[in-house]
Protein backbone atom coordinates (compact mmCIF):
# COMPACT_ATOMS: atom_id res chain seq x y z
CA UNK A 1 0.00 0.00 0.00
CA UNK A 2 1.32 3.44 -0.89
CA UNK A 3 1.73 5.71 2.15
CA UNK A 4 -0.24 8.97 2.03
CA UNK A 5 2.47 11.67 1.87
CA UNK A 6 0.19 14.18 3.59
CA UNK A 7 -0.82 11.98 6.52
CA UNK A 8 2.08 13.13 8.71
CA UNK A 9 2.59 16.53 7.09
CA UNK A 10 3.90 19.18 9.45
CA UNK A 11 3.76 22.95 9.30
CA UNK A 12 5.98 25.62 10.86
CA UNK A 13 3.08 26.41 13.23
CA UNK A 14 3.08 22.74 14.35
CA UNK A 15 6.72 23.27 15.31
CA UNK A 16 5.76 26.23 17.46
CA UNK A 17 6.41 29.22 15.17
CA UNK A 18 3.43 31.36 14.17
CA UNK A 19 4.35 33.58 11.21
CA UNK A 20 0.92 35.19 11.22
CA UNK A 21 1.35 36.28 14.85
CA UNK A 22 4.67 37.87 13.97
CA UNK A 23 3.15 39.74 11.05
CA UNK A 24 0.28 40.91 13.25
CA UNK A 25 2.74 42.26 15.81
CA UNK A 26 4.61 44.21 13.12
CA UNK A 27 1.36 45.86 12.05
CA UNK A 28 0.46 46.64 15.67
CA UNK A 29 3.76 48.37 16.42
CA UNK A 30 3.93 50.48 13.26
CA UNK A 31 2.21 53.49 14.90
CA UNK A 32 4.62 53.25 17.86
CA UNK A 33 7.62 53.18 15.55
CA UNK A 34 6.23 56.00 13.40
CA UNK A 35 6.06 58.22 16.50
CA UNK A 36 9.86 58.05 16.87
CA UNK A 37 10.61 59.63 13.48
CA UNK A 38 13.25 62.36 13.43
CA UNK A 39 15.36 64.22 10.88
CA UNK A 40 17.24 61.61 8.87
CA UNK A 41 14.76 58.77 9.41
CA UNK A 42 11.28 58.70 7.93
CA UNK A 43 10.83 55.25 6.39
CA UNK A 44 8.28 52.66 7.55
CA UNK A 45 9.49 49.47 9.21
CA UNK A 46 8.98 46.25 7.29
CA UNK A 47 11.87 46.40 4.86
CA UNK A 48 15.04 44.34 5.08
CA UNK A 49 17.05 47.16 6.63
CA UNK A 50 16.58 50.55 8.23
CA UNK A 51 17.71 53.70 6.42
CA UNK A 52 19.19 56.84 7.95
CA UNK A 53 20.32 59.98 6.11
CA UNK A 54 23.28 61.35 8.09
CA UNK A 55 23.73 64.32 5.78
CA UNK A 56 20.24 65.56 6.67
CA UNK A 57 21.38 66.00 10.29
CA UNK A 58 23.82 68.76 9.39
CA UNK A 59 27.10 67.25 10.60
CA UNK A 60 30.27 68.51 8.90
CA UNK A 61 32.93 66.04 10.11
CA UNK A 62 31.03 63.33 12.00
CA UNK A 63 32.30 60.29 13.82
CA UNK A 64 29.79 57.48 14.26
CA UNK A 65 29.49 55.93 17.72
CA UNK A 66 27.73 52.59 18.30
CA UNK A 67 26.64 50.82 21.48
CA UNK A 68 24.61 47.76 22.33
CA UNK A 69 23.24 46.33 25.56
CA UNK A 70 20.38 44.41 27.13
CA UNK A 71 18.26 44.66 30.27
CA UNK A 72 19.70 41.71 32.18
CA UNK A 73 17.69 39.77 34.72
CA UNK A 74 15.44 42.76 35.34
CA UNK A 75 13.47 41.02 32.58
CA UNK A 76 12.64 38.24 35.06
CA UNK A 77 10.84 40.78 37.22
CA UNK A 78 8.85 41.98 34.20
CA UNK A 79 7.98 38.41 33.22
CA UNK A 80 6.99 37.32 36.71
CA UNK A 81 4.87 40.44 37.35
CA UNK A 82 3.37 40.64 33.86
CA UNK A 83 4.50 44.29 33.63
CA UNK A 84 6.13 44.75 30.22
CA UNK A 85 5.71 48.44 29.38
CA UNK A 86 8.90 49.79 31.01
CA UNK A 87 11.74 47.38 30.18
CA UNK A 88 11.84 48.77 26.65
CA UNK A 89 12.78 52.15 28.14
CA UNK A 90 15.61 50.41 30.01
CA UNK A 91 16.75 48.79 26.79
CA UNK A 92 17.10 52.15 25.03
CA UNK A 93 18.59 53.88 28.07
CA UNK A 94 21.41 51.43 28.53
CA UNK A 95 22.71 52.07 25.00
CA UNK A 96 21.96 55.76 24.46
CA UNK A 97 23.49 56.72 27.81
CA UNK A 98 26.66 54.98 26.64
CA UNK A 99 26.59 57.06 23.45
CA UNK A 100 26.11 60.44 25.09
CA UNK A 101 29.09 59.96 27.43
CA UNK A 102 31.23 60.13 24.31
CA UNK A 103 29.54 63.37 23.33
CA UNK A 104 27.39 61.69 20.70
CA UNK A 105 23.80 62.44 19.77
CA UNK A 106 21.82 59.18 19.42
CA UNK A 107 20.42 58.98 15.89
CA UNK A 108 18.75 55.60 15.54
CA UNK A 109 17.98 52.42 17.43
CA UNK A 110 17.28 48.78 16.55
CA UNK A 111 15.92 46.10 18.85
CA UNK A 112 16.04 42.31 19.03
CA UNK A 113 13.15 40.53 20.77
CA UNK A 114 13.48 36.77 21.23
CA UNK A 115 10.87 34.50 22.81
CA UNK A 116 9.78 30.89 22.92
CA UNK A 117 6.17 31.63 21.95
CA UNK A 118 5.18 35.00 20.57
CA UNK A 119 2.40 36.70 22.52
CA UNK A 120 1.68 39.78 20.39
CA UNK A 121 0.16 41.72 23.30
CA UNK A 122 3.30 41.20 25.38
CA UNK A 123 5.52 42.11 22.45
CA UNK A 124 3.57 45.28 21.70
CA UNK A 125 3.92 46.42 25.33
CA UNK A 126 7.68 45.86 25.16
CA UNK A 127 7.95 47.84 21.92
CA UNK A 128 5.74 50.55 23.41
CA UNK A 129 8.46 51.06 26.02
CA UNK A 130 11.20 50.99 23.39
CA UNK A 131 9.39 53.67 21.39
CA UNK A 132 8.93 55.79 24.53
CA UNK A 133 12.65 55.50 25.27
CA UNK A 134 13.55 56.47 21.72
CA UNK A 135 11.33 59.55 21.87
CA UNK A 136 12.91 60.56 25.18
CA UNK A 137 16.40 60.12 23.70
CA UNK A 138 15.51 61.84 20.43
CA UNK A 139 16.45 58.87 18.25
CA UNK A 140 14.45 56.98 15.64
CA UNK A 141 13.45 53.34 15.98
CA UNK A 142 14.26 52.27 12.43
CA UNK A 143 14.04 48.50 12.65
CA UNK A 144 14.47 45.35 14.65
CA UNK A 145 14.00 41.61 14.75
CA UNK A 146 11.39 39.44 16.42
CA UNK A 147 12.53 35.82 16.83
CA UNK A 148 10.17 33.05 17.92
CA UNK A 149 12.33 30.14 19.08
CA UNK A 150 10.44 27.30 20.77
CA UNK A 151 12.70 25.14 22.85
CA UNK A 152 15.18 27.95 23.50
CA UNK A 153 13.05 29.81 26.06
CA UNK A 154 10.55 28.66 28.67
CA UNK A 155 6.93 29.60 28.10
CA UNK A 156 6.42 33.31 28.77
CA UNK A 157 10.14 34.09 28.81
CA UNK A 158 11.78 36.53 26.43
CA UNK A 159 15.07 38.36 26.00
CA UNK A 160 15.95 41.76 24.60
CA UNK A 161 18.98 43.33 22.98
CA UNK A 162 19.30 46.89 21.76
CA UNK A 163 21.63 48.60 19.32
CA UNK A 164 22.10 52.38 19.11
CA UNK A 165 24.11 54.49 16.69
CA UNK A 166 24.93 58.16 17.20
CA UNK A 167 27.20 60.84 15.81
CA UNK A 168 29.52 63.50 17.18
CA UNK A 169 31.72 66.06 15.47
CA UNK A 170 35.28 64.79 15.42
CA UNK A 171 36.58 67.69 17.54
CA UNK A 172 33.96 67.12 20.24
CA UNK A 173 34.55 63.44 21.08
CA UNK A 174 34.70 62.72 24.82
CA UNK A 175 36.58 62.13 27.05
CA UNK A 176 38.98 64.97 26.38
CA UNK A 177 42.68 64.47 26.90
CA UNK A 178 43.08 67.38 29.31
CA UNK A 179 41.35 65.78 32.31
CA UNK A 180 43.66 66.58 35.22
CA UNK A 181 44.04 66.52 38.99
CA UNK A 182 41.83 69.12 40.62
CA UNK A 183 39.00 68.78 38.12
CA UNK A 184 35.53 68.64 39.64
CA UNK A 185 33.29 65.57 39.47
CA UNK A 186 29.56 66.25 39.38
CA UNK A 187 26.90 63.62 39.99
CA UNK A 188 23.57 63.20 38.19
CA UNK A 189 20.92 61.42 40.23
CA UNK A 190 19.57 58.03 39.15
CA UNK A 191 15.89 57.09 39.12
CA UNK A 192 16.59 53.96 41.16
CA UNK A 193 18.34 50.66 40.54
CA UNK A 194 18.31 51.20 36.74
CA UNK A 195 19.23 47.91 34.99
CA UNK A 196 22.19 46.48 36.87
CA UNK A 197 22.45 44.16 39.84
CA UNK A 198 19.07 42.49 39.43
CA UNK A 199 20.38 39.00 40.11
CA UNK A 200 21.19 40.31 43.60
CA UNK A 201 17.92 42.28 43.78
CA UNK A 202 15.90 39.16 43.03
CA UNK A 203 17.84 37.19 45.63
CA UNK A 204 17.09 39.87 48.23
CA UNK A 205 13.39 39.89 47.32
CA UNK A 206 13.32 36.12 47.78
CA UNK A 207 14.93 36.53 51.22
CA UNK A 208 12.34 39.16 52.16
CA UNK A 209 9.49 36.72 51.48
CA UNK A 210 7.47 39.48 49.81
CA UNK A 211 5.48 38.73 46.64
CA UNK A 212 5.81 41.08 43.69
CA UNK A 213 2.33 42.51 44.27
CA UNK A 214 3.04 43.41 47.92
CA UNK A 215 3.28 47.12 48.75
CA UNK A 216 6.85 48.32 48.20
CA UNK A 217 8.41 48.98 51.66
CA UNK A 218 10.46 51.83 50.18
CA UNK A 219 7.91 53.41 47.80
CA UNK A 220 4.42 54.03 49.19
CA UNK A 221 1.58 53.56 46.75
CA UNK A 222 3.44 51.16 44.45
CA UNK A 223 3.71 47.39 44.36
CA UNK A 224 7.15 45.92 44.95
CA UNK A 225 7.38 44.69 41.35
CA UNK A 226 6.31 47.98 39.77
CA UNK A 227 8.66 49.97 42.02
CA UNK A 228 11.66 47.80 41.12
CA UNK A 229 10.76 48.15 37.43
CA UNK A 230 11.21 51.94 37.57
CA UNK A 231 13.01 52.51 34.26
CA UNK A 232 16.58 53.65 33.83
CA UNK A 233 16.90 57.42 33.54
CA UNK A 234 17.81 58.67 30.07
CA UNK A 235 20.30 61.53 30.36
CA UNK A 236 20.67 62.32 26.66
CA UNK A 237 18.76 65.55 26.15
CA UNK A 238 19.95 67.45 29.25
CA UNK A 239 23.54 66.36 28.74
CA UNK A 240 23.55 67.33 25.07
CA UNK A 241 21.99 70.68 25.99
CA UNK A 242 24.67 71.29 28.63
CA UNK A 243 27.46 70.34 26.21
CA UNK A 244 26.14 72.88 23.73
CA UNK A 245 25.50 75.61 26.30
CA UNK A 246 28.91 75.42 27.98
CA UNK A 247 31.05 75.33 24.85
CA UNK A 248 33.43 72.51 25.69
CA UNK A 249 33.56 72.92 29.46
CA UNK A 250 32.66 69.26 29.98
CA UNK A 251 35.82 67.15 29.81
CA UNK A 252 34.40 63.67 30.44
CA UNK A 253 31.24 61.77 31.29
CA UNK A 254 30.78 58.27 32.71
CA UNK A 255 27.64 56.14 32.75
CA UNK A 256 27.46 54.39 36.15
CA UNK A 257 26.30 50.89 35.32
CA UNK A 258 27.48 47.42 36.43
CA UNK A 259 30.64 47.82 38.49
CA UNK A 260 29.45 51.08 40.03
CA UNK A 261 31.95 53.84 40.83
CA UNK A 262 35.12 51.72 41.08
CA UNK A 263 34.76 50.16 37.63
CA UNK A 264 33.17 52.95 35.59
CA UNK A 265 34.79 56.22 36.68
CA UNK A 266 38.36 55.09 35.85
CA UNK A 267 37.28 54.31 32.28
CA UNK A 268 37.26 58.04 31.48
CA UNK A 269 40.36 59.07 33.46
CA UNK A 270 43.90 59.17 32.03
CA UNK A 271 46.47 56.79 33.48
CA UNK A 272 47.82 57.99 36.80
CA UNK A 273 44.63 59.73 37.87
CA UNK A 274 41.87 58.62 40.21
CA UNK A 275 38.70 59.96 41.79
CA UNK A 276 38.03 61.04 45.37
CA UNK A 277 34.29 60.60 45.98
CA UNK A 278 32.32 62.17 48.85
CA UNK A 279 29.66 59.60 49.67
CA UNK A 280 27.90 62.04 52.00
CA UNK A 281 27.01 64.17 48.96
CA UNK A 282 24.74 61.41 47.60
CA UNK A 283 21.05 61.15 48.44
CA UNK A 284 20.34 57.51 47.52
CA UNK A 285 16.74 56.65 46.62
CA UNK A 286 15.13 54.63 49.46
CA UNK A 287 15.28 51.40 47.43
CA UNK A 288 19.01 51.15 48.07
CA UNK A 289 18.62 51.34 51.84
CA UNK A 290 15.97 48.62 51.71
CA UNK A 291 18.19 46.38 49.58
CA UNK A 292 21.20 46.90 51.85
CA UNK A 293 19.28 46.24 55.07
CA UNK A 294 17.18 43.33 53.81
CA UNK A 295 20.09 41.59 52.14
CA UNK A 296 22.75 42.55 54.68
CA UNK A 297 24.79 43.98 51.80
CA UNK A 298 27.91 45.88 52.91
CA UNK A 299 28.56 49.38 51.55
CA UNK A 300 31.58 48.37 49.39
CA UNK A 301 29.47 45.68 47.74
CA UNK A 302 26.62 48.14 47.21
CA UNK A 303 29.01 50.59 45.55
CA UNK A 304 30.35 47.99 43.14
CA UNK A 305 26.99 46.39 42.30
CA UNK A 306 24.60 49.34 42.09
CA UNK A 307 24.66 53.00 41.08
CA UNK A 308 23.57 53.89 44.66
CA UNK A 309 21.81 57.02 43.45
CA UNK A 310 24.26 58.36 40.83
CA UNK A 311 23.52 57.31 37.24
CA UNK A 312 26.12 59.47 35.53
CA UNK A 313 29.12 61.62 36.44
CA UNK A 314 30.44 64.74 34.76
CA UNK A 315 34.09 65.86 34.86
CA UNK A 316 34.87 69.55 34.37
CA UNK A 317 37.46 72.09 35.44
CA UNK A 318 36.73 73.27 38.98
CA UNK A 319 36.28 76.83 37.68
CA UNK A 320 33.58 75.62 35.27
CA UNK A 321 31.71 73.35 37.68
CA UNK A 322 29.03 75.86 38.66
CA UNK A 323 28.42 76.90 35.06
CA UNK A 324 28.04 73.27 33.95
CA UNK A 325 25.72 72.50 36.89
CA UNK A 326 23.54 75.49 36.00
CA UNK A 327 23.33 74.39 32.37
CA UNK A 328 22.28 70.89 33.42
CA UNK A 329 19.67 72.26 35.82
CA UNK A 330 18.29 74.56 33.12
CA UNK A 331 17.87 71.47 30.91
CA UNK A 332 15.95 69.64 33.65
CA UNK A 333 18.77 67.57 35.19
CA UNK A 334 20.10 68.93 38.51
CA UNK A 335 23.74 68.09 39.34
CA UNK A 336 25.67 68.10 42.58
CA UNK A 337 29.36 68.18 43.52
CA UNK A 338 30.36 64.56 44.06
CA UNK A 339 34.15 64.59 44.18
CA UNK A 340 37.47 65.57 42.65
CA UNK A 341 39.96 64.10 40.18
CA UNK A 342 43.18 63.32 42.09
CA UNK A 343 46.53 61.69 41.55
CA UNK A 344 46.10 57.91 41.65
CA UNK A 345 46.70 56.28 45.02
CA UNK A 346 46.47 52.63 46.04
CA UNK A 347 43.08 52.45 44.31
CA UNK A 348 41.66 54.46 41.42
CA UNK A 349 38.56 55.46 43.41
CA UNK A 350 38.67 56.48 47.07
CA UNK A 351 35.83 57.48 49.37
CA UNK A 352 35.15 59.88 52.20
CA UNK A 353 31.95 60.45 54.15
CA UNK A 354 29.21 57.89 54.69
CA UNK A 355 26.67 56.60 52.20
CA UNK A 356 23.25 57.26 53.73
CA UNK A 357 21.57 53.91 53.12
Amino acid sequence: MTKNPSANALTYADAGVDIDAGNAMVEAIKPLVRATRRVGADAEIGGFGGLFDLRACGYTDPVLVAANDGVGTKLKVAIETGIHDTVGIDLVAMSVNDLVVQGAEPLFFLDYFATGKLAPGQGVEVVRGIAAGCREAGCALIGGETAEMPGMYAEGDYDLAGFAVGAVERNAVLPRRDVGAGDAILGLASSGVHSNGFSLVRRIVALSGLPWDAPAPFQPGESLGRALLTPTRIYVKPVLAALKATGGAVKALAHITGGGFPDNIPRVLPDGLGAAIDLAAIAPPPVFGWLARTGGVATPEMLRTFNCGVGMIVVTAAADAERVAQALAAAGQPAFRLGTVVEEGETRVTYSGELRL
